[in-house]
């Protein structure tokens, strides 16, 4: 079955290009911060610099680790579920769970490999610059040298290696289950596992959001567990995104078909059947917009409030508003090729559903319309939930740090970073989909 995913990969290399894409930029990510560790670790590097490199590696690192595994998943789920009759094609024909698997999976590991070959370069460009950032800054003695050795190359390896296989191991699971008819039985269990996982995150948001009121306002931590609430809050309503987006629908289906007429109609009934896949557009747009909102704000609040009270920001102050910044950046690149990767991906994929459409009746405009409209709505929807989730830090944090509750901070943060939201987003869905519509209705159908 390895020899038959090596010949799926070289047939059709287009199919794994999203994929290659997110590995690459998760793995010169991951090698890039892990580098810093390397060059805390040389003889030649002082205590105080070996300090900060080792704490931006730390915090970065996890933080990245985690995303490029939600990255690839996102990337993997959607790519593993256009080759539905394919899998059921290599079922009906012989091939066992098992050996399915351990095709995807090799591919997956293949893919893994060589992004991670082609991102050892940029991570060591990348490294550099980021030394040279710390140095401009005061963080980091100017003598010391950026080291690229062994805890870079295997992060870089063991992480992207690690997402993009377990990552495939899940989302083949899913799709045997599905070619062998059992996934509605074991659809119960995950939405179980699924909804647990929720409700856990968003409990933990609200014990980090409570935790904010037990620190001293002048502690260094008291940044990180509001920080830290706003992103389980936005994991929360993230896992919650299908059952959100159809209870949203079911109270605006009128409104939406008042207002963009047979667009409408079709969005309404096209996001509700399909508000399973859609969970995996919200997820990102949740993710960035509370992540963002949160740390953004919080770093605005906490730099006001060191200027007005007289004292030039320490080392310390530096250290976390620069790994701050980092992981804001990070979140924004990962965000956006999650959710660029599975728009593009999931609206490619509806060709033959867009030209269902046009045989009914739909014509092309008003497809684009549907399009459009289903884009607008996932904007607003994950916007408001990761707004909400942001929103819910700040005030912790600014109640706690200052004397007031709402901060001074204008709106204008709030809409830069909305605007790239829904810029991704309408961007990519419309032009796809403008794109899909080039083929004949009979053609895509057939």
């Amino acid at each position: 079955m390895f020899a038959l995913a090596m010949r799926s990969v070289r047939k059709r290399p287009g199919r794994s290009v999203a994929t290659l894409l997110a590995a690459f930029l998760g793995a010169t990510i991951t090698m890039t911060f892990f580098s810093l560790q390397d060059t805390a670790g040389a003889p030649a590097t002082d205590a105080v610099s070996a300090e900060t490199l080792s704490i931006t590696a730390g915090v970065v690192g996890g933080y990245g680790s985690l995303l490029v595994f939600f990255a690839i998943a996102s990337t993997l789920t959607v790519n593993v579920r256009q080759r539905g009759e394919e899998i059921a094609l290599l079922r009906r024909t012989g091939a066992t769970p098992a050996q399915l698997k351990r095709m995807i999976v090799g591919e997956a590991a293949v893919v893994a490999v060589v992004a991670t070959l082609l991102a050892v370069w940029p991570a060591m460009l990348g490294g550099e610059a980021l030394l040279g950032v710390f140095q401009d800054s005061g963080q980091v003695a100017h003598s010391v040298d950026h080291v690229f050795g062994p805890l870079a190359l295997s992060a870089g390896f063991s992480v992207t290696l690690i997402a993009s296989a377990g990552a495939a191991l899940l989302a083949v699971r899913r799709a045997t289950k599905a070619a062998a008819g059992s996934a509605g039985s074991a659809g119960a269990p995950r939405n179980r596992l699924r909804n647990t996982a929720g409700f856990a995150a968003l409990l933990i948001g609200v014990g980090g959001l409570g935790t904010t009121f037990a620190i001293d306002p002048a502690a260094p931590a008291l940044m990180a567990a509001p920080t830290w609430g706003a992103i389980m809050l936005s994991v929360g309503f993230a896992t919650f995104s299908p059952s959100i987006l159809r209870g949203l629908l079911g109270v605006l289906r009128w409104p939406i078909t008042m207002v963009a007429g047979a667009s409408g109609y079709l969005t309404v009934r096209n996001m509700r059947r399909r508000a399973t896949q859609l969970a995996g557009v919200l997820m990102p747009l949740i993710l960035f917009t509370g992540v963002a909102t949160a740390t953004l704000y919080i770093q605005a609040v906490e730099s006001d409030a060191i200027t007005a009270s007289g004292i030039a920001k320490s080392v310390d102050d530096k250290n976390v508003e620069t790994v701050n910044l980092v992981v804001v950046g990070i979140i924004v690149v990962f965000s956006c090729i999650m959710l660029i990767n599975s728009l593009y991906a999931a609206t490619s994929y509806r060709g033959r559903e867009f030209g269902q459409q046009r045989l009914a009746g739909a014509t092309p405009k008003q497809v684009l319309g549907m399009v459009g409209t289903e884009g607008v709505l996932l904007t607003l929807i994950g916007v408001f939930f990761g707004t909400v989730a942001g929103a819910a830090g700040l005030l912790a944090f600014t109640a706690v740090r200052t004397d007031q509750v709402v901060p001074d901070q204008s709106l204008a943060v709030w809409i830069g970073i909305t605007a790239v939201g829904a810029a991704a987003t309408l961007l990519t869905s419309l032009g796809t989909a403008r794109r899909v519509l080039r083929v004949p209705a009979i053609v895509a159908v057939a």
